[in-house]
């Protein structure tokens, strides 16, 4: 006899089969905005490609499959040889050839690179969070290897390459390779000016070896790492590979993997130098705060686009569930208090994509006023979109009820992802400071900013209002750094809020400035004052058409 208890019903479908990139308007938008018409039709077929595989049932399960097999160390070989590698699972390797395929770690040397390269990580990075760190270290180091020509001859179009080659061997005979950075200790943390490592060198010109430890080396399987070091004239950047010239291993000790609360598909490593470890110099002797500089910046951007495709995976699984979960005859998301609640995560999703794709934008257009605009706006974004993607998928997971909290909706996996954003390249408190040292010592950062958010005025009250309320903060800087929070958060808000003005359908541009800039919305989501555009926000937010 059938158990009729056991009859499914009211349930959504797994949101499986779709494109991830055409799906997503807030993204396809933006980049139809930022790149040029020549290049939009093979960029678009490029993203429809990786969105539909990013939206496919297989390339899902490999994320599931990487996050419940993580990685694990081996030091030795059974006959006992030191060999200090980590072993993933086949799906890690998938996720990551299909990443470098799709060209995430080739935009510094392409045109509209940055803008193409962003939006494929904000698709890519929603099936799986993890493998998105060694495509993100590979392409942040670039910056730091153009100190050095003569390294980055050989090492940057291997960093820039479509190849996804997991085999440690000598960078020259290697197609493509990856690249990691290594820059915390245990006594310096985020205090990049206290580490202790060593540099002693050798007779050839620009040779050292390295006697210290980094406590933080994320994908410590890749092929060299930028680290920083004590040399005879002070701190400096060194490229350490893993494997010399001569076929050789270097020195390079794992002690152990992290146990982390999230980012679990994607080792992290202690990493002991012990005085043979080879390393090349990167940039003067004493100059190695300025050589990472462009790295830390990079990075600190791609925390910005993680946290925006970690808010959009989430709202597209609230949005889909609330449209096929049926309460009182209808769906969930018809019913008023679950619409305002799905529109204000869809209005802080959508700000943050904006966002994330303008800053890469900036790297592309190569102007000086976009150069000047990264240094005061990148710190602030980082620092406020960050933030925010711990409460968003938080809130999001409540859309889905009891559902949500199971593994098996993959809600918990993001929500554990959430916080680290706001912890990789310096944590709030860095940004906040950063953005304090760039309206102190680069006017033309300030001066950026604020024709920035120029572009908007006029076209809303209340954002209006921020700008001159933003402007009365910016006048008195004394003690200011107690408030640097508060300031960094009013320089992202107001940013966000100018360009949904100027970009966003108006029903979103609405509700942003309603909730974030008008003081009519609660400290919760859901506590945006009643619109009838508030339905058109939900529906813009739909991962299928």
């Amino acid at each position: 006899m059938e158990a009729r208890s056991h009859t499914v019903t009211n349930q959504a479908p797994p949101l499986v089969g779709y494109d991830v990139y055409t799906g997503d308007r807030a993204l396809s938008e933006a980049v139809g905005r930022h790149l040029p018409a020549e290049l939009l039709d093979g960029a678009r077929e490029e993203l429809r490609t990786l969105g539909r595989a990013t939206g496919s049932e297989q390339v899902r399960e490999w994320g599931e499959q990487a996050n419940a097999f993580p990685p694990r160390l081996r030091t030795h070989d059974r006959y006992g040889h030191r060999i200090d590698e980590v072993e993933f699972h086949p799906a890690w390797h998938r996720l990551l050839g299909k990443a470098v395929s799709a060209g995430l770690t080739d935009a510094w040397g392409r045109p509209g690179g940055h803008v193409r390269r962003a939006a494929g990580l904000l698709v890519a990075t929603q099936a799986e969070a993890g493998h998105g760190c060694p495509v993100s270290m590979t392409h942040a180091a670039v910056p730091a290897l153009r100190a050095e020509p003569e390294l980055a001859a050989v090492w940057e179009p291997a960093a820039a390459s479509r190849v996804y080659e997991r085999e440690l061997r000598p960078a020259a005979s290697k197609t493509g390779v990856l690249l990691g950075v290594g820059l915390a200790e245990k006594q310096a943390g985020s205090d990049l000016g206290a580490v202790t490592t060593s540099a002693r060198p050798l007779a050839a010109s620009g040779e050292y070896l390295l006697t210290g430890h980094k406590w933080f080396c994320s994908a410590p399987m890749s092929d060299a790492f930028l680290v920083l070091a004590r040399a005879p004239g002070g701190l400096t950047c060194f490229l350490v590979p893993r494997v010399l010239d001569d076929g050789s291993r270097n020195a390079f000790a794992l002690q152990r993997l992290k146990d982390k609360l999230g980012n679990r598909s994607n080792a992290t490593a202690e990493v002991e130098f012990d005085g043979t470890t080879w390393a090349r110099r990167v940039g003067e002797e004493g100059q190695g705060l300025r050589t990472v500089g462009g790295t830390v910046a990079a990075g600190r951007l791609d925390c910005v686009l993680g946290s925006a495709a970690l808010m959009r995976q989430a709202v597209a699984q609230a949005v889909h569930h609330a449209s096929y979960r049926s309460v009182r005859g209808g769906p969930l998301a018809d019913t008023p208090l679950m619409r305002n609640v799905l529109a204000d995560l869809a209005v802080e999703s959508e700000a943050a994509t904006v966002l994330g794709m303008r800053l890469a934008a900036a790297y592309d257009s190569g102007a000086e006023r976009d150069r000047a605009l990264l240094r005061i706006a990148v710190p602030a974004a980082k620092y406020w979109v960050a933030k925010r993607c711990v409460p968003v998928v938080a809130e999001a997971l409540e859309c889905l009820g009891g559902n949500g909290y199971v593994e098996e909706s993959g809600l918990p996996r993001l929500l554990r992802e959430s916080p680290l954003h706001s912890l990789w390249e310096g944590p709030g408190n860095v940004q906040a400071l950063d953005v304090l040292r760039a309206l102190r010592t680069e006017p033309a950062a300030l001066d950026a900013y604020l024709r920035e958010v120029g572009e908007a005025r006029g076209a809303d009250p209340r954002l209006d209002r921020a700008i001159r309320g933003l402007l009365t903060e910016l006048a008195d800087l004394d003690g200011v750094e107690a408030r640097a929070r508060r300031l960094a958060e009013r320089m992202a808000l107001v940013l966000q809020g100018a360009l949904l003005v100027r970009w966003a359908p108006p029903e979103v541009a609405d509700a942003f400035c309603a909730g974030r800039l008008g003081g009519e919305a609660g400290s919760a989501f859901g506590t945006l004052p009643p619109s009838a555009g508030l339905r058109a926000v939900v529906e813009r937010a739909r991962p299928v058409e």
